[in-house]
């Protein structure tokens, strides 16, 4: 039972969508390349990244990739290549600088905002359950009165 399991488990791994004729010969580049690949999203299938995807886009970013790391650009320079060539949104981890920047912290700051009125809320809700306890003796008899009818 436990080796059907450990198969089930290794049947259900990723598999990386490289074609044996993308791979470089420079096993230092080719780790480069993996890992730009690894961090750049498939335009075609949104959530994976062109590492994982097996569409002809995805294809055509990895070759992109190492055609760039061959003519002996910096990571930073091949990232930069891809963004301006299809926009920020290839990038699986987007940057967190300017109009980004109100994306990241406008949930967390949604999430205090939304504190803060709840406190407010709770907060008042509590006074006026204190103030209705704070009756004469009058008003409890009248208050005894009308809720027995």
């Amino acid at each position: 039972m436990k080796r059907l399991a450990l198969c089930l488990m290794l049947l259900a791994a990723p598999a990386l969508a490289v074609q044996p004729d993308e791979i470089l010969n420079d096993p230092a580049l080719e780790a480069r390349a993996r890992d730009i690949s690894s961090g750049l999203r498939c335009l075609v299938c949104r959530n994976e990244s062109i590492d994982e995807s097996n569409a002809d886009l995805a294809r055509d970013l990895r070759l992109l990739v190492r055609e760039r790391l061959v003519a002996g650009d910096s990571d930073v320079e091949v990232v930069d290549f891809v963004v301006d060539r299809y926009g920020e949104y290839v990038l699986l981890r987007p940057t967190a600088t300017g109009s980004n920047l109100i994306l990241w912290v406008a949930g967390p700051a949604m999430l205090v905002a939304g504190m803060g009125i709840a406190a407010v809320y709770l907060r008042r809700r509590e006074r006026a359950a204190t103030n209705a306890a704070d009756l004469t003796e009058a008003e409890r008899t009248r208050l005894a009165e009308i809720l027995k009818d």
